[in-house]
């Protein structure tokens, strides 16, 4: 157990409700894709901070893929969270990109447990524009399983310009569609239904709020 981490937990005993945000920062990001996605961090960032038990609880870290695969930012609660500004080049790692991302939720976990903190179903929220230019077999089989034994909940959401059809086979949950570039609703969706969570009991069914506003249904 690191000194730091059980001084962080000490400090604050709540449960955590860890959230990943993956995003797709490709060449084809460019441009009002990426000044919009950059605007959506900054709306999430304000809203988390808004809801005083959630930016204890909440938990959030990025995965940016392009080439090649960053964690932007380590998970920290939403109090300590600072919207990046990303900028978008490079091809679309994604099938890399999920494999961190769950390796880093089992990391994360480990130290929940060796530190004895409760938390919820860790979230994946994976946002793209194009198809993976590498293997995504292996990643989409751990999607599966994890979704399987409820160690994970990951949604994936298409912006313009998509493979959805992909996408459709990758994930569990059906992907959905963004409309146009409305990335500060779908922030302010996400950003409301983990408060839901986050105020809820580890381990209670919450049901979310329809992705009405943001989603091509």
């Amino acid at each position: 157990m690191k000194l730091d981490e059980a001084v962080e937990f000490a400090e604050n005993p709540e449960p955590r409700c860890p959230c990943i945000l993956l995003l797709d920062v490709s060449t084809s990001m460019s441009g009002e894709k990426i000044k919009a996605l950059n605007e959506g961090l900054q709306t999430f960032q304000t809203d988390l901070n808004k809801d005083d038990l959630a930016k204890k609880r909440v938990e959030v870290a990025i995965i940016t893929f392009a080439s090649s695969v960053e964690v932007v930012q380590e998970f920290v609660t939403a109090d300590q969270f600072e919207a990046p500004t990303l900028k978008a080049q490079g091809t679309t790692a994604m099938g890399e990109a999920i494999e961190k991302a769950l390796e880093i939720i089992s990391t994360r976990k480990k130290v929940y447990k060796e530190n004895g903190v409760e938390y919820y179903r860790p979230w994946v929220f994976m946002i793209t524009d194009g198809a993976p230019t590498d293997e995504v077999e292996e990643g989409s089989q751990k999607i599966k399983w994890e979704e399987e034994k409820k160690g994970v909940a990951f949604f994936a959401v298409g912006v313009e310009g998509a493979d959805m059809d992909k996408l459709t086979q990758m994930v569990v949950r059906t992907p959905l569609k963004l409309k146009g570039l409305s990335f500060r609703e779908l922030f302010q969706w996400l950003s409301a239904s983990i408060q839901s969570v986050s105020h809820s009991q580890v381990g209670e069914q919450v049901p979310l709020q329809p992705p009405t506003g943001w989603a091509e249904v």
